[in-house]
């Protein structure tokens, strides 16, 4: 059985057209070597170079002044499993499918897995790593629900994989390793070990990696940090929290103490964030005390970001390596009155991305972007990178010639689509036999806030699209970047938001497509 599926997975490889774009390969015979960085609900304003130095991360932001920073990175979905697997794969979720709840909770299966990113580098001859948090389930085929309890991660995810040191939520619990004989890696996550916090483990798995990276083989390393997510004590390097534990943040204009009655009132019945703001997030103490934990997390972070850049030099590999940093998705901290992620206001669905690629020019990367970048665009993007056809299957945009200033910007892109899936009730409903059913009773209801809008470069538009009648959300971001202003029936405004409706619903379409 297992010599089977191996086959099957070569196959599978084989039929995805690996070999060098002409037009790299003629730049350079030399692949670069890609680390991916990901954050676990890294608000993007949460670090200095994207304007709030108070939050202390000098490292990150020095490989922002050295790379380029892009200031309308866009989360093509907010909450981690599907936002995850659209990285991973170059996929929309209303086309991978990926989710938490139904009609989209699915796992992602091999033959799906297989055209991912580190697949077909691997397939051609990268070795590669993956550290971390996993957040999805690749099964043999795509099953319901996404969540199952076995993840059986060596049998599904080893052929891609060379080295796999990770979990689904934490590390310190049903944590899988791989190479098995890689005494120093079963080392750095032996139970018990002091003065050991989960993000210095990840960097110190992450500095293993290039360690024992053989000298004539190029890498990719995906890195997926556990923080800035729970940040209870036990989740924290609680030393990182001395320097903020007396702080006073600054607090964003559109925070709210208490509840915010202005919200759609779909999404004040229903929708999580609202209850978690009251909980966490909804007076000043709340706030200054979640802000603080958030700030001890990036910090952590930002510490092993110093160390990796430090390793990479020491060894020599800084000048072809790429480094990429972002999150998964955003978080609101009490913002609009909410506390969660997935709905599609700024503070969610922004993203940090910063890119250094340490084989170009300081001067031709020490910049900041604005051209509007989908987190959909992030497996062709690391595909192009190494020289590689990008798959049919993948939906996002090559975004090289627009970090190397090629990119004729007339043909780029005026907007970049998201979607909201999650509904609360429907996440607690996620394992009984009648999810469906539920789902249809919760639209029937008018208790759905399922939505998907698009950002221009000056606009903002929601609809809440299973709400009887719809609720649709206009936002002029340039004017407005706090989104506290719906435009949606002002009369000076009716063309634009004909326009945006029109356009969000032909990107939805576009998205359901599958190559």
């Amino acid at each position: 059985m297992k010599y089977n599926y191996l086959s099957l997975f070569i196959l599978t490889f084989l039929s995805v057209n690996s070999q060098p774009n002409s037009k790299e390969a003629a730049i350079s015979n030399v692949k670069p070597n890609i680390i991916f960085l990901m954050t676990d609900d890294q608000r993007w304003d949460n670090m200095g170079c994207y304007g709030r130095p108070e939050f202390n991360t000098p490292n990150i932001d020095e490989l922002a002044a050295q790379g380029v920073v892009f200031d309308k990175a866009y989360y093509a979905v907010a909450i981690c499993m599907p936002s995850r697997v659209t990285m991973l794969t170059g996929r929309y979720l209303s086309n991978h499918k990926v989710g938490f709840v139904a009609p989209e909770d699915y796992t992602l299966s091999r033959a799906d897995f297989a055209k991912s990113y580190p697949a077909i580098l691997k397939n051609a001859g990268y070795r590669t790593g993956f550290i971390g948090k996993v957040g999805f389930t690749v099964t043999p085929q795509s099953t319901r629900p996404s969540s199952p309890k076995e993840h059986y991660y060596e049998e599904n995810m080893k052929p891609v994989f060379d080295f796999f040191a990770g979990s689904e939520t934490y590390d310190r619990k049903d944590f899988v390793i791989w190479p098995k004989d890689d005494i120093a890696l079963h080392e750095i996550y032996q139970e018990g070990r002091e003065n050991s916090g989960r993000t210095q483990r990840t960097g110190e798995a992450m500095l293993h990696f290039i360690n024992s990276q053989p000298k004539d083989q190029p890498f990719c390393l995906s890195v997926s940090f556990y923080a800035v997510k729970h940040d209870n004590n036990k989740d924290m390097y609680m030393p990182h929290f001395d320097q903020f534990k007396d702080k006073e943040f600054s607090v964003p204009n559109n925070w709210r103490e208490g509840a915010n009655e202005e919200l759609p009132k779909v999404l004040k019945e229903n929708a999580r964030g609202v209850k978690l703001h009251a909980e966490r997030s909804s007076t000043p103490d709340l706030y200054q005390n979640l802000v603080r934990r958030f700030a001890t997390q990036g910090y952590s972070v930002d510490d092993q970001v110093g160390l990796l850049i430090k390793k990479l030099k020491d060894k020599g590999l800084l000048e072809n390596t790429i480094i990429i940093y972002t999150s998964d998705n955003g978080r609101f901290q009490g913002s609009h009155g909410l506390f969660d992620k997935c709905i599609l206001y700024e503070e969610s669905v922004k993203a940090p991305l910063i890119v250094y690629d340490g084989r170009v020019p300081a001067d031709k990367r020490q910049r900041r972007e604005d051209a509007l970048i989908s987190s959909v665009d992030m497996a062709s993007t690391i595909v192009s990178l190494a020289g590689l056809k990008i798959p049919a299957s993948m939906q996002g945009l090559d975004i090289t010639k627009v970090l190397n200033q090629t990119q004729d910007q007339s043909k780029w892109r005026d907007a970049v689509f998201m979607e909201d899936l999650f509904l609360a009730d429907m996440y607690g409903a996620r394992y009984k036999e009648n999810v469906d059913e539920i789902n249809k009773e919760l639209i029937i209801a008018n208790k759905s806030y399922r939505s998907r809008g698009i950002r221009t470069d000056r606009w903002k538009y929601i609809v809440y699209y299973e709400h009887t009648p719809r609720i649709e959300e206009l936002y002029d971001v340039d004017a407005d970047p706090l989104e506290q202003n719906n435009l949606v029936t002002n009369t000076n405004n009716q063309k634009i938001l004909k326009k945006l409706r029109k356009q969000t619903e032909i990107m939805y379409q576009n998205a359901l497509k599958k190559n």
